[in-house]
C-alpha cells in the first residue's frame, strides 16, 4: 500500500530560503492544482482505454478527499476572505491554528491508513489477497531510511535546478509560475510512472493510493512547513490564490469529488481531468 505515507514537502520553499531575510514566501498552490489533474488524467485515460472500466475502493478515495478539501480551503482559499490582516494573508494565531490542524488531520489520516482502517485502501479480491500473503513486509525504520535516501538527493537536485530554471524563465520572459510547475512535475514523475503502470495493469486502487496520496502529503506537509518557517524567520506568507488560480482550484476539487464518487472510472473521467490540466497550462501563459 502506498500513498500519503510518502512525504514530498514541496521544494519551492526550500529553494526560497537562500533568497535572503526579506524574502516573501508564497505557498505554491499552482503545484497543488497541477497535482489534482496531472498525472491523474493520464492514469484514468490509459487505464480506461485498455480496460474500459476500472474499480477502486470508494471508502479510501473519500478518505483522501475528506482531508484534502478542508486543507485546501483553509490554506489557499480562506486567506482571501479574512479581515484581521491586509491582503490574502493570515494572522499569527490563525497561522498557528492552521499548522496544528494540518498536522493533526494528516497524522489522523496516516493512523487510519496504516492501522485502523487498512481495508479502505485495498480492493478486496482473491488475487490481491494471494499477492498480499506472499508480499515481504519491511520494517518502519527500513522505509524511513529509504525515505530519507530519496528526499535528500531530491532536495539537493531541486536547489541546483533552481538557477537554470530561473535563468530560462528570465531569458524566455516566461511566467514565474512556470518554475514551480517545472519542479512539481519533476518531483511527481516517479509517482506518475507508478500510477500509470498500475492503471495499465488494471490495478486502479494502487493508482488511487499514489495520486490523491501525493496531493494530500503535498498540502498536508507543505502548509505547516512554510508557516513554521514564516513564524521562525518573521517573513510573511501570502497563501491565498487569486483570480484564475482560485477558480481552477475550486473546479479541480469539485471534479475530483465527482470522479471518485462511484467506485468505478472510465475514459470520461480521464478526459475531463486532461481538459482541466490543459486549461491550467493555458492560464499560466494567458491570464
Amino acid at each position: 500500500m502506498s500513498g500519503a505515507t510518502g512525504m514530498p514537502v514541496r521544494e519551492e520553499w526550500l529553494l526560497g530560503i537562500s533568497g535572503g531575510t526579506a524574502l516573501l514566501f508564497f505557498f505554491d498552490g499552482d503545484a497543488l492544482v497541477a497535482d489534482l489533474s496531472n498525472p491523474l488524467w493520464l492514469a484514468l485515460l490509459l487505464g480506461g482505454l485498455r480496460h474500459r472500466e476500472q474499480q477502486y475502493n470508494l471508502q479510501g478515495a473519500n478518505a483522501y478527499l475528506s482531508v484534502i478539501i478542508p486543507l485546501a480551503v483553509f490554506g489557499l482559499i480562506l486567506p482571501n476572505f479574512t479581515v484581521s490582516t491586509e491582503g490574502p494573508t493570515l494572522f499569527r494565531v490563525q497561522e498557528i491554528f492552521l499548522v496544528l490542524m494540518s498536522l493533526g488531520l494528516y497524522g489522523t489520516f496516516l493512523a487510519i491508513q496504516t492501522n485502523r482502517h487498512k481495508s479502505f485502501f485495498m480492493l478486496e479480491d482473491e488475487g490481491g489477497e494471494k499477492d498480499h500473503e506472499h508480499r515481504v513486509t519491511r520494517s518502519i525504520p527500513f522505509h524511513g531510511a529509504l525515505l530519507m535516501a530519496y528526499l535528500l538527493p531530491m532536495v539537493y537536485l531541486a536547489e541546483k535546478l533552481a538557477l537554470p530554471i530561473d535563468h530560462g524563465i528570465e531569458i524566455l520572459h516566461a511566467p514565474v509560475a512556470l518554475g514551480g510547475v517545472a519542479v512539481a512535475l519533476l518531483v511527481a514523475t516517479p509517482e506518475s510512472i507508478g500510477a500509470v503502470r498500475a492503471a495499465l495493469a488494471n490495478n486502479l486502487q494502487r493508482s488511487v493510493n499514489i495520486l490523491p496520496g501525493s496531493v494530500l502529503s503535498t498540502i498536508g506537509l507543505t502548509i505547516p512547513a512554510v508557516l513554521t518557517i514564516s513564524l521562525v524567520t518573521g517573513n510573511p506568507v501570502v497563501p491565498g490564490l487569486q483570480n484564475a488560480d482560485f477558480v481552477m482550484l475550486l473546479l479541480s476539487l469539485a471534479v475530483s469529488v465527482v470522479t471518485f464518487a462511484s467506485g468505478r472510472t472510465n475514459v470520461l473521467q480521464g478526459t475531463v481531468h486532461l481538459l482541466l490540466f490543459l486549461a491550467y497550462l493555458l492560464f499560466i501563459f494567458a491570464r
